[in-house]
């Protein structure tokens, strides 16, 4: 796969490949570690998150982060996310997908074991609309300890992220065949699920999501005949912005006993602000996201909170966000030579 352009951003490098059909675009993260940006009381991560700003990152061989597109911008348009503005130019192909991963790896040669390799398939694109996804996930388990040479010593960890898109018509069969096959069985639990529902009221929902999701009674119809998960719990993401979330419904409809919830901040795309959305007040300390967090907790809820940097959000490496679309990071950074 061709790379052509790399921008070396505070957390690492946002690449620009050829793809199949056309330009893609993917990440190669390092993290900071949960004990610096996340509050999960369930994982004995209990203490009081303060201002979150930029420091050292783990090194990759404990944790990283490759995040890819599952397809050439997307149909969706979301109010508050930028690859819309590329427009649709169909799904990348599964040798597209590998690829992207190989071609971040590949930025690290000197990296030979990796603790924890988490793969998001959330750059562009919705992934439950190519079923490429799958199928370049299952050809990644087996081809991924290859490129690491100590004893072959890779955890990897792929993830999903979907809106629950009203289009597709066998969205029930994807989501059984990502959870019962690839996340219980292939991977023994080392795989995620995640739900961006940001609210509960179904106005909202259909305003951000321009009408293109299913409604929570529909997801809810999908999503209980999934199998129990093994490992991590199933994830309901909410990105923090105004909009309305009622515990107590939640609790009702997913249980907690297969579901946790993850606050996030809404993201500073070009999109998000023109349309107005946006996280009150400080986003990179707790106070945001603290009554969310307390009221479903008290439902029963286990409950994540990820509160960014300034530069992770301005250097456009998290949800929403995508170079191709116009954007450039609004952090220091170097284009790097290809």
């Amino acid at each position: 796969m061709k790379l052509l352009r790399n921008l070396q951003v505070p957390t690492g490098n946002i690449l620009v490949v050829q793809g199949e059909h056309g330009k893609l675009e993917c990440l190669s993260l390092a993290d900071y570690g949960k004990s610096v940006n996340v509050k999960a009381d369930f994982l004995g991560i209990d203490r009081e998150l303060k201002q979150v700003k930029h420091t050292s990152l783990l090194p990759l061989e404990d944790k990283w982060v490759i995040t890819t597109s599952s397809q050439y911008g997307c149909p969706i348009k979301c109010q508050f996310c930028d690859t819309a503005r590329m427009g649709f130019g169909g799904n990348a192909t599964k040798r597209d997908i590998i690829n992207q991963v190989l071609t971040a790896i590949q930025l690290h040669p000197e990296v030979k074991f990796c603790n924890r390799l988490n793969h998001h398939h959330a750059r562009m694109g919705e992934p439950t609309l190519n079923a490429n996804v799958i199928t370049a996930t299952e050809a990644l388990i087996e081809i991924l300890p290859e490129y690491f040479e100590v004893h072959n010593s890779i955890v990897y960890h792929p993830v999903i992220s979907t809106m629950m898109p009203r289009q597709q018509r066998a969205l029930k069969n994807y989501l059984y065949l990502w959870c019962d096959e690839i996340k219980n069985d292939k991977l023994k639990g080392e795989a995620g699920l995640q739900l961006s529902i940001n609210s509960t009221s179904e106005k909202e929902r259909k305003e951000m999501f321009s009408g293109n999701a299913l409604t929570l009674n529909e997801i809810v119809y999908i999503v209980e005949k999934l199998p129990p998960p093994r490992g991590r719990k199933y994830t309901l993401n909410f990105a923090i912005a105004g909009y309305e979330i009622d515990a107590e419904m939640l609790a009702s409809a997913f249980d907690p006993k297969y579901w946790i919830c993850k606050l996030t901040p809404m993201h500073k795309t070009v999109e998000a602000l023109r349309n107005n959305i946006r996280t009150e007040g400080d986003y990179t300390t707790m106070y945001p996201y603290k009554k969310d967090e307390e009221s479903l907790k008290d439902a029963g809820f286990d409950v994540l909170v990820f509160v960014a940097s300034e530069e992770e959000d301005l250097g456009r490496i998290t949800c929403g966000n995508a170079i191709l679309s116009g954007t450039l990071p609004e952090v220091h950074y170097n284009e790097l030579p290809v």
